[in-house]
């Protein structure tokens, strides 16, 4: 067991959250409870995954959380392109969130091969 604070990937995913709850902020008044709450619920997820991950016994069970992490930022990816083509979203801060979210999910994958026996 360890502390996920001390993960750069949670890190990373944390600082993606904070990004992402702020762009959401903009999203018209019709879809706070639509879209939005999507993106943030998926979002949160994959430093809530990774935190559990931590906890749990052994690198089998961690990385079994670490793909339920990477199924969310699957999820966010394509919530964000959605909000992009909605006009949600301007473009450029599109690009920024999804190379931010194309990081996280590298340092997932590279977290992954390191807990693979």
């Amino acid at each position: 067991m360890q502390d996920f604070q001390n993960l750069r990937v949670w890190q990373r995913a944390h600082e993606l959250s904070i990004s992402v709850y702020r762009a959401t902020e903009r999203f018209p008044q019709e879809e706070r409870f639509g879209l939005s709450m999507q993106i943030r619920r998926a979002v949160v997820s994959i430093g809530s995954n990774l935190a559990e991950g931590c906890g749990r016994d052994g690198d089998a069970e961690f990385a079994r959380f670490v793909r339920i992490a990477m199924g969310s930022a699957f999820e966010v990816h394509s919530q964000l392109l959605l909000a992009r083509d909605l006009g949600y979203i301007d473009v450029e801060p599109s690009v920024c969130l999804v190379n931010e979210l194309n990081e996280v999910k590298r340092m997932m994958n590279s977290l992954l091969t390191k807990l693979k026996p």
